[in-house]
């Protein structure tokens, strides 16, 4: 493969920028644009080694820089590896990397490093999925994930998986190839139990996948409520800043004004409302008709009432217009006398807050409440998992063929049939994990990485 070429960090001025050189001539690029301070060879340099000296484009000097320089196989791509760090202004990092592609690289694709490394055996396909994942992280608990899977917990799952059914694979192939031998037949009891116990360890690894999901994409949540109970002062909180206006004056809120925040290690997709209620103010009915919407598409309702005033008929109506299962009712304003009836709210919610928007009192409250209703915390992290629709659909795949395959030896269908639905799903196990897997699953993969990983 050719020597490629990119600049690995942020495309924005910083202390310093990387440019990433990868393949068999990349010391050799290296040594036509870096002059290392004193006697120095880069071609001499042994792996994880460092030099001090000036990058050149010809004769000009670009800058001073330290190269770096990984021998294969001991390196990211597993090819040999030089980087060049160089100040982190925008225009040098583009000179460096110019002066990189005129003496023998070529340009990087998005994820191509991370491609090579999969192509060389460093990583699987579901650690190379656990790179990207890395690095969108907003939060510890999506950090947490990440590692996980980037550790290989996914793939050591799958892989004990296909042993197994390939073991099986292997008793039954034996047996039908060779009748005249003396091969034990395998028995129903003992392929019931293997294939059953293969099924199951699958199934653990998306029993959390919605959990995971709501983990990595954020959660559309919703704020919804009668007008003036504080909704847009509670999303001002939670967002940190005077996203939506707040006033005296009920219906302020026409539209839906969105912001992403991060409460109790998750990450909400935070939707602020109009204030339900009857009118016949037909802009006001526009934007409750907006409000209705957004709650009916949200994974997570926050239901705010004004715990100064007595339950209304309103309240009630939006209690049971609610139909998300994940659902917290907060009670605002309780700096002042509570005269809301909790045992209402006890009807329809599990979880009740009670917090002061204004004063931002009992916001943490509020994020153990939304850890709660999500179901994530540290357990879920930890557990194996799989991390991605595209993970997740093999392996529903594989279970799917697992358990065709218990009905059909339950049944008493012919091994020979049982044999292929056994293999369907040991298909589908190495395309997870990417040991027979199509280029354009691959480049599907590698498509939603930036340049220069």
């Amino acid at each position: 493969m050719e020597t490629i070429a990119a600049i690995s960090t942020p495309n924005a001025a910083g202390g310093i920028a990387v440019v990433r050189i990868s393949g068999d001539s990349a010391v050799s690029v290296a040594q036509r644009i870096f002059r290392p301070a004193g006697n120095k060879r880069v071609d001499e340099m042994p792996g994880y080694t460092c030099a001090y000296g000036t990058v050149r484009d010809g004769d000009e000097v670009l800058d001073d820089c330290i190269l770096t320089v990984f021998r294969s196989p001991h390196s990211f791509t597993g090819e040999d590896t030089a980087e060049i760090s160089c100040h982190g202004g925008i225009y040098v990092s583009r000179r460096v990397l110019e002066a990189a592609l005129k003496n023998g690289a070529a340009p990087a694709a998005p994820g191509e490093f991370t491609r090579r490394a999969y192509l060389n055996g460093k990583l699987d396909l579901t650690q190379a999925e656990a790179v990207m994942d890395t690095i969108s992280a907003r939060s510890e608990l999506e950090l947490k994930a990440a590692a996980s899977l980037r550790e290989g917990a996914v793939f050591r799952r799958v892989q004990e998986c296909s042993g197994r059914l390939l073991r099986l694979l292997a008793g039954l192939a034996a047996w039908t190839d060779y009748p005249d031998e003396d091969i034990p037949e395998v028995g129903q009891e003992n392929m019931t139990a293997e294939i059953t116990a293969v099924r199951d360890s699958l199934l653990s690894l998306t029993a959390n996948y919605e959990s995971g999901r709501l983990l990595r994409e954020g959660v559309r949540t919703a704020i919804v409520g009668k007008p003036n109970v504080g909704k847009s002062t509670l999303f001002n909180a939670l967002s940190g800043c005077e996203r939506s206006i707040v006033t005296d004056i009920a219906g302020t809120t026409r539209d839906v004004v969105e912001e992403t925040v991060r409460l109790g290690g998750v990450v909400l997709r935070l939707s602020d409302t109009a204030g339900i209620h009857g009118t016949d103010d037909r802009v006001e009915q526009i934007g409750i008709g907006f409000a209705k919407k957004t709650l009916s598409e949200a994974e997570l309702v926050i239901a705010v009432f004004d715990g100064s005033c007595p339950c209304t008929a309103d309240d009630i109506e939006l209690m049971k217009s609610i139909s998300c299962s994940r659902r917290i009712a907060v009670v605002n304003k309780n700096d002042r006398d509570i005269q809301f009836d909790e045992d209402i709210l006890k009807q329809y919610f599990i979880q009740i807050v009670f917090l002061s928007a204004k004063d931002e009192t009992g916001i943490d409250l509020l994020s153990a409440a939304v850890s709660q209703a999500c179901r994530i915390n540290e357990d879920i992290v930890r557990t194996c998992t799989a991390a991605n629709e595209r993970q997740k659909c093999c392996i529903d795949s594989a279970v799917k063929s697992l358990e065709e395959a218990l009905n059909a030896v339950r049944s008493g269908i012919m091994l020979d049939a049982v044999n292929v639905l056994i293999d369907e799903a040991e298909q589908k196990l190495l395309e997870l994990t990417g040991e027979r897997v199509t280029n354009a699953v691959v480049d599907e993969v590698f498509s939603r990485f930036c340049v220069g990983k």
